[in-house]
């Protein structure tokens, strides 16, 4: 039966220990559209996968040094691979299978494989990879579509703006007080669309792999405090109390797990004299003034404090907002990360805690994704928390909510100490 496909040829490499099995595995597939290139043995596998890429791979599972385990989990663990269809060759049970398969394999076939079976496995695997690979193509067009536009966009915005205000500081004749509201008004409006803007741009810098992290020593303490200072008017215009706080035993863990005794100072628009004060300390063991430092992209964990305090102010309208920084030896146990870290260093912590509305249990799981608002009706444009949550990841942290209706959400950023 030829090829339910076009007349592309489509490369196949298939691995296996004996001789005799990929001579049969290439009479099997003798087809003008396949080009199949045959190795012996785990590493040699790797290495043609490095220098050209195949289309599928028909991977024998039981061979000495590196079995097919092994090699499809390498395979699969690489980020600069493409994706590429692995299907094993097996004649163990299920349990094998079931190893196989967790280790990233996309089908199997029986050893003595029947011819029939054989070609129709690699037509479908031959299928699933161009599926793929256009949905692939798909996304990158997106990506370039929506930098270029949100690039194109800011242009314009920014010459808006700088135009209008000329007009209202009068450089073109005097303007009605009327005119001057209305200028202010679009000024304002203009600003919040510049700020979607380069929020969008940021997303899909870091969903496309461009954006790229420049590790140095950060303190999160100070830039918390940094922080703290220059959204306190926003909160002083609500009448809301804005408070920095500093755990300085090590064993500490956030409000969210845990409720821990800080010493605390509202930091308020007015208090310019004192804030390079230092903080007493407060517990045992007490951290010194560098204990709080972690590598991290200053301007990247800045946005992100940023975005978890002014969201804090935004969704507050009675009571406050505490920012506490702390040190834990572990992640609290209900805090998952998504990839693995070396748990033996300590972690650092900045919690955001605020007593406003709060968010619904339902949709707590739901508040990293993509253009997720909620239902509020001061909800913004939905990525602020989803670029957050991608820059924390890209330090190796994570960022955990707890959140009750109507007493408030406490939005905790986790980062390692080292790298």
């Amino acid at each position: 039966m030829p090829p339910d496909l076009s007349h592309d040829s489509f490369a196949i490499l298939a691995v296996d220990d004996s001789p005799d099995n990929l001579f049969l595995i290439e009479s099997i597939l003798d087809d003008p559209n396949y080009r199949i290139t045959c190795v012996e043995n785990g590493q040699a596998a790797l290495d043609a996968v490095q220098q050209a890429p195949p289309d599928v791979i028909l991977l024998d599972v039981m061979m000495p040094g590196m079995d097919g385990y092994a090699v499809t989990q390498k395979v699969r663990s690489d980020p600069t691979l493409p994706y590429i269809p692995i299907l094993l060759i097996t004649a163990h049970d299920q349990s094998s299978l079931v190893h196989g398969l967790d280790a990233g394999a996309d089908d199997f076939i029986r050893k003595p494989v029947d011819v029939n079976e054989l070609r129709a496995r690699v037509r479908s695997l031959l299928r699933l990879k161009r599926s793929m690979d256009a949905q692939t193509a798909m996304l990158r067009q997106r990506d370039d579509f929506v930098a270029r536009l949100t690039h194109d966009l800011r242009t314009p915005l920014v010459a808006a703006n700088r135009m209008l205000d000329l007009c209202q500081s009068d450089a073109f004749g005097t303007v009605p007080d009327d005119a001057k509201q209305a200028i202010a008004t679009t000024i304002e409006s203009n600003r919040h669309l510049l700020s979607m803007v380069n929020t969008l741009l940021e997303v899909y810098r870091h969903e496309a792999g461009h954006k790229a992290i420049t590790l140095s020593p950060v303190d999160l303490l100070k830039l918390a405090e940094t922080v703290v200072m220059e959204l306190a008017p926003i909160a002083s215009e609500k009448t809301l109390t804005c408070l920095l706080c500093r755990v300085d035993h090590v064993d500490s863990l956030p409000p969210a797990a845990h409720s821990p005794s800080a010493n605390k100072r509202a930091l308020k628009p007015t208090q310019s004299d004192d804030t390079s004060s230092e903080l007493s300390a407060s517990g045992t063991l007490a951290l010194p003034d560098d204990g709080f430092t972690v590598p991290g992209d200053h301007l990247e964990l800045r946005r992100v404090v940023t975005n978890l305090v002014g969201n804090a102010i935004k969704f507050t309208d009675i009571g406050g907002i505490t920012v506490t920084v702390g040190i834990s030896p572990h992640l609290p146990p209900e805090v998952e990360l998504p990839s693995t870290h070396d748990s033996s260093h300590p972690w650092a912590w900045v919690s955001v805690v605020d007593t406003g509305i709060g968010i619904p249990e339902a949709e707590q799981g739901d508040v990293f994704e993509w253009f997720r608002q909620g239902n509020q009706a001061r909800s913004g444009h939905g990525l602020g928390l989803h670029l957050s949550q991608r820059i924390a990841q890209m330090h190796g942290g994570i960022i955990a909510v707890t959140s009750e209706m109507g007493q408030g959400s406490c939005f905790t950023l986790y980062l390692p100490t080292s790298e």
